[in-house]
């Protein structure tokens, strides 16, 4: 049997209460792992192929994993691990010295049952299951449990299986520079810098080359706040790059790949890629942008498939995909991986969305899934990150904040300017993102950039969401008090949400009064800012209140995502469309002048005094 003799350091049952059991519905979460007994048996066998993958240059592969037990039963299941070696070091501490060390400390980074594989698994005992791995810069073994995942019974274990680099740069992510004509890469390897220097070779399509070097990031396990984070859920990141491409073209397609240059002066490329430009502030040209929340992310095998908790990430996805060269842009405001805690989601969450974050600036922004736990300076002291505190996705994707901690930033694309809010920090009057909020909203030039959008992970806004609806308010507690002015003042068009699982839009509103009553096309002065709730990105959907506000002008139980179009500076399209087939299920447009932005409205009227 591979690595018994981890085993043989260890005898006895253990039973050891955890309290990341109970961890939500992360899939992950539902495996007692530290309660793992062995009990190997001789005609119990396990294993997988092919046994090297990536030899064509893939860092996706298909894996099938062929199984033996003698005692089959309905709660049988097959985990995958990575590192494939099971660490002992890796193990908390026990200070009862009536308790051993658990067998295995860290939880797979997917499994499956092994009577998916057949329906008459329990009667022969034998199946075959089909995995898909990802590179993620180790190797990987499979194990065959019994006892179901509560009291997990290891019976056999496979040999390992790897890719052919493990550490090879992957997964690349653009996202907008702190310039108009600045473009960030940020992509994941294996390598560290004193292994190799990381850089970006990129140009103008046949063109010349250039080489841009990168930074490189990781954490550790220390960095994390709790549980399962720093325990169960612990799995080495790898490293994290970022390059900055500055000076671009407008407009221009460029291509790009990510190499590291090893000490021997070989290089270890990425595969090629390539973006367009973004536009020059102001010009007046076709912009697209895509809005949405909460999608995580889901396996396109399968497995931790009794969770569903992200049934609809792999629609939201695959519906992007297909439109992408109708795409320039992507927000996706927080919420992120839902890896609560569980580590190795974050590079299955990379992967999933890089036909997308490769192409086009992917924008993030963060969520109570990234950055809530309890005494870490979190707005929220809930343990929503799975002790994460913000420090995977602030590590893992680049956004042009001041301070990565801080998780709020402005960013210009053309016609478009963005104030990107952190509502898992303290957004109140007298804040510190309060006067951030501010400064963004006022430096809008919006004879350039007529189209003015603000957006935060929780609904500062409006939503008729249940539970929003029971505390009376339709809102985040505290959340449109102090915020409303500055929308009205600065006269944002667009207020965008996630964090409840839907999508819902509003009228134009101000203090709980329509102050318009066109519904689907807005010609002229507006008046108010139009609230969205796009949070159906992916995670399991939430409900409505029975009773329909008056200012709720279209809800939807279903899982889509917002698509903006501005035409030019007078004319913007907004859709709502399904992530099932992509179809418009919702629409308005706005027609206006420039003379209608600088109009005196309620509450937003500049001083005046008479000539002399």
């Amino acid at each position: 049997m591979v690595w018994l003799w981890v085993f043989l350091f260890f005898t006895a049952n253990l039973n050891l209460g955890l309290a990341h059991v109970n961890g939500g519905d992360q899939p992950l979460a539902q495996i007692n792992i530290l309660k793992a007994t062995i009990a190997f048996h001789d005609s119990a066998a396990i294993s997988a192929q092919p046994v090297l993958l990536g030899l064509k240059g893939e860092d996706t592969q298909w894996i099938t994993v062929d199984f033996v037990n003698p005692n089959p039963s309905l709660e049988d299941w097959v985990g995958v691990f990575s590192p494939a070696k099971f660490d002992p070091l890796t193990c908390p501490p026990v200070n009862d010295p009536k308790k051993q060390l658990p067998y295995i400390c860290s939880a797979p980074i997917k499994y499956k049952y092994a009577n998916e594989s057949s329906s008459y698994y329990t009667k022969t005992g034998s199946g075959s299951l089909r995995f898909q791995l990802i590179n993620q810069r180790a190797d990987f073994s499979f194990a065959l449990f019994s006892g179901g995942l509560s009291n997990p019974i290891l019976v056999a274990i496979s040999d390992p299986i790897s890719f052919v680099n493990p550490k090879a740069p992957l997964y690349p992510r653009l996202a907008l520079g702190k310039s108009w004509n600045e473009m960030t890469v940020t992509w994941t390897s294996g390598y560290d810098i004193d292994e190799a220097a990381p850089f970006v070779e990129w140009g103008i399509k046949g063109d010349l080359r250039s080489r841009s070097p990168a930074g490189t990031l990781t954490f550790k396990r220390n960095s994390m706040c709790g549980s399962p984070a720093s325990t169960v859920g612990w799995r080495d990141p790898g490293f994290t790059h970022t390059s900055f491409l500055k000076d671009l073209w407008p407009n221009f397609v460029y291509t790009y790949r990510m190499g590291h240059r090893l000490s021997s002066g070989s290089v270890v490329w990425s595969k090629t890629y390539s973006f367009k430009s973004s536009p020059y502030p102001g010009q007046n040209s076709l912009q697209r942008v895509i809005m949405f929340g909460d999608m995580g992310k889901a396996e396109r095998d399968g497995s931790n498939e009794y969770s569903n908790y992200q049934p609809g990430a792999l629609n939201t996805t695959d519906q992007l995909i297909r439109d992408l060269e109708n795409i320039d842009i992507v927000f996706h405001i927080g919420d992120m991986s839902y890896s609560n805690g569980y580590i190795s989601q974050w590079d299955q969450f990379t992967a999933q969305v890089e036909p997308i974050a490769s192409t086009v600036p992917y924008m993030v922004a963060s969520g109570n899934h990234e950055r809530d736990w309890p005494n870490s300076g979190s707005f929220y002291d809930t343990p929503d990150s799975g002790g994460e505190c913000g420090v995977p996705a602030e590590t893992m994707f680049y956004y042009p904040a001041e301070n990565k901690a801080k998780f709020w930033y402005s960013a210009d694309y053309g016609l478009f300017h963005f104030c990107i809010a952190d509502s898992e920090h303290d957004w109140r009057e007298g804040s510190e993102q309060y006067k951030f909020i501010e400064q963004c909203l006022a430096s809008a030039d919006r004879h350039r950039q007529p189209w003015l959008i603000f957006a935060a992970h929780r609904v500062l806004g409006y939503s008729s969401n249940n539970w929003y609806a029971q505390e009376g308010a339709y809102e985040e507690p505290m959340g449109r008090e102090s915020l409303q002015r500055l929308w009205q003042k600065y006269k944002v068009d667009i207020a965008f949400y996630g964090h409840v699982h839907n999508y819902e839009r509003s009228c134009p509103i101000y203090q709980h009064k329509c102050v318009n009553k066109e519904r689907n096309h807005y010609s002229g002065v507006v008046n108010g800012t139009i609230h969205v709730v796009v949070g159906g990105g992916g995670s399991h959907l939430s409900g409505f209140s029975k009773l329909i506000p008056y200012w709720s002008l279209y809800r939807d139980y279903d899982w889509g995502f917002v698509k903006l179009t501005a035409f030019n500076q007078s004319s913007l399209l907004f859709e709502y469309k399904k992530s099932r087939d992509g179809k418009v299920y919702d629409s308005f447009t706005i027609s206006r002048d420039y003379k209608d932005v600088l109009a005196c409205v309620h509450d937003s009227c500049e001083p005046t005094t008479l000539a002399t």
